[in-house]
């Protein structure tokens, strides 16, 4: 497996694009330059997997895209940046128009479509704009790199980084190749922070299979990132795979499956350690790997803790390599273990430190804590002494520019 350029069109037989139509500009100012639609498109029908918000509050996108894609079939993908849709007047007629107004330009069905969209809660969404912005985005779709980095751009609220990855492998003795882009900054917590991802492979692949994959894989990529602990009403995993590798149809465990799926992972990896780097005021992206344990389940709950806990993330934005805080978490997360059997590191590109063995803290220096602790990158090691297992969950740390962002969102 390799990793290419092209991003989302790197597939073969997608198109995509982005523009600005200006969803924002019936409450805000307006902002020509901020792309805010996108569309990504097969050329041939799909199949197609989701996996969506826990969050029992869910937008009419998110309801009508469960709905639309309950058949595993699909073609394309609807989306906007700036509305979310979700607990605003006429929600689902404007969901429903989206994809109406997709359909009539594409010449599909509006069944054809997931319909996403992301961005503030409450508002009415501007459809008139999205519906009249949509020919022209139709008009634009390619098959480029350019037109890739335009969608990616597009689906993007707070984020400062675009979220954009493909990769290519073989299965079948074809090549095959699957390509991503996500967006997610604040708001991340997902249980499927805002965060949309969607994902296009020529793969050909069953559609019960490929449901059941991703959100396997979901559970080992998004679901192990955590920037803030709030999860969003919109959270939207799709992947839509049109066979046009020409690989024989997978159906079942093998190779052919397992190379599928390393693929999926790499990319959806990516894309979730991407949105934690990402989190809102963010100046680290933090890794906590739990090793050693003698569950997998276990060393999640434990990663996920220590990642999550505000006190932590505070630590890294510091530079202080305050390893009790780390125990602290690993201590409520609700894994069993034993206390006395805990080592600790911090390690980043400047070097490693032990800081904690057996449960209690060893004299370390000061210094090369900070200088480890600021890099851009900084990982946890916690060791167990029960098993095999491991599990590495991705955050941020926490920044005074996290709560100056989302304390004035709405304007």
């Amino acid at each position: 497996m390799i990793t290419i350029s092209g991003g989302i069109t790197a597939p073969k037989g997608f198109k995509t694009a982005g523009i600005h139509c200006g969803v924002k500009d019936n409450f805000t100012t307006p902002q020509p330059d901020k792309l805010d639609l996108a569309m990504v498109l097969s050329e041939v029908p799909c199949t197609a997997a989701g996996t969506y918000t826990r969050n029992v509050v869910k937008a009419d996108p998110v309801i009508l895209s469960m709905q639309y894609l309950a058949d595993g079939k699909a073609q394309g993908i609807i989306a906007d940046s700036g509305n979310a849709n979700a607990c605003a007047p006429k929600g689902m007629e404007n969901a429903i128009r989206m994809a109406n107004a997709a359909a009539a330009a594409t010449g599909l069905q509006p069944q054809d479509f997931a319909v996403c969209s992301t961005g503030i809660i409450g508002v009415e969404l501007n459809i008139d704009a999205i519906e009249k912005g949509i020919p022209t985005l139709v008009s634009q779709l390619a098959s480029d790199a350019a037109s890739s980095d335009n969608a990616a751009h597009a689906i993007m609220t707070t984020d400062l980084k675009k979220k954009e990855i493909a990769v290519r492998t073989e299965i079948g003795g074809k090549t095959v190749t699957v390509g991503g882009i996500a967006k997610g900054s604040g708001m991340i917590h997902p249980n499927m922070g805002t965060m949309l991802c969607f994902v296009t492979t020529d793969c050909a692949i069953d559609g019960a299979l490929l449901q059941s994959m991703l959100k396997e894989v979901v559970n080992k990529t998004f679901n192990r990132v955590t920037v803030d602990g709030d999860t969003s009403t919109n959270d939207t995993c799709i992947v839509l795979a049109n066979g046009l590798a020409e690989n024989p149809v997978i159906t079942g465990p093998g190779a052919d499956y397992d190379a599928f799926f390393e693929a999926l992972r790499a990319v959806c990896e990516y894309e979730a350690k991407m949105i934690a780097g990402d989190g809102e005021g963010a100046s680290h992206l933090l890794t906590c790997t739990v090793q050693g344990a003698a569950t997998e389940e276990k060393a999640e709950f434990m990663a996920k803790a220590v990642v999550r806990s505000p006190l932590v993330k505070c630590a890294i934005y510091g530079a202080d390599a305050n390893w009790g805080r780390v125990l602290c978490a690993i201590g409520y997360s609700g894994a069993e273990f034993d206390p006395k059997a805990v080592e600790v590191k911090f390690r980043s590109q400047a070097g490693e430190l032990l800081v904690c063995t057996g449960g209690q803290g060893v004299v370390f220096d000061e210094n090369m804590a900070t200088k480890v602790l600021s890099e851009e990158e900084v990982e946890v090691l916690v060791t167990l002494t029960e098993g095999q297992a491991s599990c590495s969950c991705w955050g941020c740390d926490l920044t005074y520019d996290y709560v100056k962002i989302n304390g004035d969102y709405r304007s």
